[in-house]
């Protein structure tokens, strides 16, 4: 099994050369370094890019996962293809620059994926974190509620969920200043794909655990019951009234699952 990609920039940097030895000897800022995996950042004429390495995790790993009832990562297929599915539905995210996979067997498979900078951008849970002591403007506001809904909505609509669907993987484009984020013209992304997951049809118990992720990591950030609404009915794309009595039940479960994570990683709902 082998697979390649290069943009114009890397087949001429890699021209005549194994891409997979190449990947391997770039250097940089380290940001991520696990016994499998690893995250750098790269400069290459002044283009910053980031490079995620992966190698096989064994079958030890494989087995210990599968035991726990998850889906192992065995690579960089799953952010590939998460990437270019997003772009082909129109859900900004990073911009694939190489990626390569080799060898059929699952436990020691090698591959690698190098993405652009997103420069200029800012977490939304940066940015969103002095809300409840400065609101931000009420069209600003709304514009990144429904945005956020509204890409969830397509990736859920095309068979992919996200499994880390927090808003700190939603990045904003700041360029023009914080305070001068246009609400009628903005550019968001999703980023942090490596664990997405793509079928036919995402399961309702995937599609709660992301909802329920995304609302967790926003708890904080001063979001009203009208805020919610919002987002419910963006997501629902559906009369607010009429979806609540057809999908009450699904809401609160979300509503549910997000507050015991909350419980989980903070004791108590503030």
């Amino acid at each position: 099994m082998r697979e390649l990609f290069l943009s114009e920039t890397f087949r001429y940097l890699w021209q005549d050369k194994d891409p997979f030895q190449e990947a391997d000897r770039l250097a940089g800022k380290v940001f991520r370094q696990m016994k499998s995996r690893k995250t750098l950042r790269f400069v290459v004429d002044g283009d910053a890019y980031f490079l995620k390495m992966h190698r096989g995790i064994g079958w030890v790993e494989i087995a210990k996962e599968l035991l726990q009832f998850k889906r192992p990562v065995l690579g960089a297929e799953n952010e590939w293809r998460a990437l270019r599915l997003l772009r082909q539905i129109g859900v900004e995210t990073m911009t694939p620059a190489a990626y390569g996979t080799k060898g059929a067997n699952p436990a020691s498979r090698h591959s690698f994926l190098i993405t652009e900078e997103l420069t200029g951008t800012e977490s939304l849970e940066d940015f969103c974190r002095d809300w409840p002591r400065r609101p931000p403007p009420l069209p600003l506001r709304v514009a990144l509620i429904e945005r956020v809904a509204s890409m969830v909505r397509q990736m859920h609509r095309h068979g992919m969920n996200h499994r880390d669907c927090y808003i700190c993987h939603f990045h904003l484009d700041v360029s023009a200043g914080r305070d001068r984020v246009d609400p009628e013209r903005f550019h968001l992304y999703v980023i942090d794909l490596h664990r997405a997951r793509i079928r036919r049809r995402v399961p309702t118990r995937w599609i709660v655990k992301d909802l329920a992720g995304l609302y967790f990591s926003a708890m904080d950030i001063g979001l009203t019951r009208t805020d919610c609404l919002r987002f419910i009915a963006a997501y629902e794309q559906k009369r607010l009234r009429a979806m609540l009595w057809d999908r009450g039940r699904f809401w609160k479960q979300v509503e549910h699952t997000a507050a015991s994570l909350y419980r989980k990683h903070f004791g108590c709902l503030r």
